[in-house]
């Protein structure tokens, strides 16, 4: 028999709560909060002792997945196996991170094309998404035992400047982990929220968020009204962070015993002790005038003064990226009227320093730095669980809306509870050459594949001028209106040819129904997300058989029979590839291709350049 809580004061029956929970999905540790007792706090481990889960997979010669403190010990052991970072990579291509490949210690897949990256493990390739929700799922077993309940929803924090891609892939990932992630919600509003500014909807105010973690800074200048949060601008380095402070110690201590550093590289273990001497003496002068410890039997030494030295470079680059951020939202010092302190770096007395007599104010730091962005997500949580009535709540899109995209996949592009009045847009290409008209299918849902979601309406964009496939840009946009008539345009940014529907209100469904499709996304998530990462194989797989053949008939003449052969051999086996349902058989295929025709290609290149120059003279 069920027990029915009542209010003692009146008699009346009381609703239990439902617990929303706030997630800090970060770079170099993450955490989950939720309210207790009308007041947020972050869960800490089985120890009892620490909130922070280090964002760290490791997968074990067994196949098993760890996460947290256990996998970051395998850094220096097994690095290749030892994923961190991944928040660097979410929604990224190899493109946009082929220049940090050096800073991983693992593989990340060189395709060469836009498609999400993907990094190799072993002999299978895992996307920034299958391993972020592998840290969610820490985070949400952590937050099941500590309450002894299911939990299913949740606000996910991320950076200011996250764009819709990197968005979407923090929901995917919560999704993967069995979550239904309400709000996505960016790091500095959620540090305003936890220190209680912008709760109050009549007040106005304007704020900086100086955000310094262990691997990146950021600076973000908000503005709020009427409990709206505004970002004016963000500004910061994704390499800099209190591991440039340890590395400064590290240099200092090798001066000290006349150690190389560069042998560091090969002396792992030395390596690895001299690091955590360093950041272990970094907090210690937080507190302390000077530090003692030592490495191998021999004593290192620092006191505060040195350690400050050392890191004045690193700050006055922050401050410069603050006087940048100020300048881009047309801002002066006097103008802000708090800074608010994130991440644990800034408990170094020499940041904070520096920080208030920039902005001339006491800074914000009552708060745990490490967990401010963490609480704000949750009281978020319970703003969105409608236990504030004192807040309104903004009309917001009940089911996400995207478009068709090759292979049957949906592409979302307005993400569910999405406040409306929105627009968003996203830019898609043609997949065949010479295509001439393209068909704008939009749905409506939460599941991957659209044969699963609710068809809204369909256009053709006619006209296309003929190019080869991927050169033409086509621009699909979004916008949903107060009265909730959502307006879906197309236009093929070359020639200016434009085409639109108007989609009414009707587009919504009863609540049951939509309860339902939300039951089925989640339910259905791991599957979902394996057909589309097949697909997506398939469809990269396919434009590579394309662009293989072209490749040889255009450099006939400049391979050798060998080459080839074996480039034909390789793109039969891609195409062989194609035909299963492993999604690692068709990536091994892509890299093995890849792989040796990359050299092939740059030659090409360069025979090109040479036939195009010749002649000519360079000035």
């Amino acid at each position: 028999m069920a027990l029915i809580p009542i209010n003692m004061k009146d008699g009346s029956i009381e609703k239990e709560r439902e617990v929303i929970v706030g997630i800090d999905l970060g770079t170099t540790n993450s955490l989950v909060a939720y309210m207790k007792d009308d007041r947020a706090v972050c869960v800490k481990g089985d120890d009892g002792k620490s909130t922070l889960v280090p964002s760290v997979v490791h997968f074990t010669p067994g196949g098993d997945v760890i996460v947290g403190d256990v996998a970051r010990d395998k850094l220096v052991t097994d690095p290749a196996n030892t994923i961190y970072s991944v928040k660097r990579l979410m929604g990224k291509s190899y493109k946009d991170v082929k220049d940090l490949q050096g800073f991983f210690g693992y593989t990340i897949l060189d395709d060469d094309t836009e498609s999400l990256v993907k990094i190799r493990v072993k002999d299978r390739f895992y996307t920034p998404v299958e391993l972020s929700a592998h840290i969610l799922r820490e985070l949400k077993t952590r937050i099941q035992t500590e309450l002894d309940t299911t939990i299913s929803k949740a606000v996910i924090t991320v950076p200011a400047y996250f764009n819709d891609n990197q968005r979407q892939a923090t929901r995917d990932a919560g999704k993967l982990a069995g979550l239904d992630v309400l709000r996505i919600v960016n790091e500095p509003t959620a540090a305003a929220l936890a220190y209680g500014i912008g709760l109050d909807p009549s007040q106005s105010e304007t704020i900086a968020v100086f955000d310094l973690g262990g691997g990146t800074f950021d600076i973000s200048i908000l503005q709020i009204h009427d409990g709206i949060f505004e970002v004016l601008a963000t500004n910061g380095d994704t390499f800099l962070g209190g591991d440039d402070f340890d590395h400064a110690i590290l240099s200092f201590f090798c001066k000290q015993l006349k150690i190389d550093e560069k042998i560091l590289t090969e002396e792992k273990s030395l390596g690895q002790s001299l690091r955590l001497q360093a950041e272990t003496a970094k907090k210690k002068l937080s507190e302390t005038d000077i530090y003692e410890g030592s490495v191998d039997g021999q004593m290192v030494r620092i006191n505060r003064n040195e350690f400050e030295n050392l890191i004045r470079s690193h700050i006055r680059r922050m401050l410069d990226c603050c006087r940048q951020a100020l300048s881009d939202a047309k801002k002066t010092v006097a103008q802000i009227d708090k800074v608010v302190m994130v991440g644990g770096s800034t408990r170094v007395p020499l940041v904070k320093r520096s920080v208030a007599d920039f902005f001339h104010k006491p800074v914000y730091d009552n708060l745990d730095p490490d967990e401010v962005v963490a609480l704000g997500a949750a009281i978020q949580a319970d703003i969105l669980a409608g236990n504030r009535k004192e807040l309104l709540l903004l009309d917001v899109t009940p089911l996400s809306l995207g478009i068709e995209t090759v292979g049957g996949l949906m592409d979302t592009i307005i993400a569910r509870n999405s406040k409306v009045p929105t627009k968003a847009g996203r830019q898609y290409t043609t997949s065949v050459d010479g295509q001439k008209n393209l068909k704008v299918a939009v749905y409506q849902g939460e599941r991957d594949l659209v044969e699963h979601n609710r068809k809204l309406g369909e256009f053709i964009l006619r006209g296309i001028p003929p190019m080869p496939a991927g050169l033409p840009k086509i621009d699909i946009q979004f916008i949903i209106n107060a009265d909730g008539i959502l307006t879906v345009r197309a236009r093929e940014l070359r020639s200016g040819i434009e085409q639109q529907i108007d989609i009414r209100p009707t587009y919504g469904i009863d609540e049951e129904a939509m309860a339902k499709m939300l039951l089925d996304s989640i339910a259905h998530a791991q599957e979902d997300m394996r057909i589309r990462a097949v697909l997506e194989a398939r469809n990269e797989a396919n434009n590579l058989l394309l662009a293989g053949d072209k490749f040889l008939q255009q450099n006939d003449a400049i391979l050798s029979e060998e080459e080839k052969n074996t480039t034909k051999a390789l793109l039969t086996a891609l195409l062989e590839a194609t035909k299963t349902e492993d999604k690692d058989v068709i990536h091994r295929a892509i890299e093995t291709l890849n792989n040796y025709t990359t050299p092939l290609a740059h030659r090409a290149m360069d025979k090109t350049i040479l036939t195009a120059m010749k002649g000519k003279a360079v000035v």
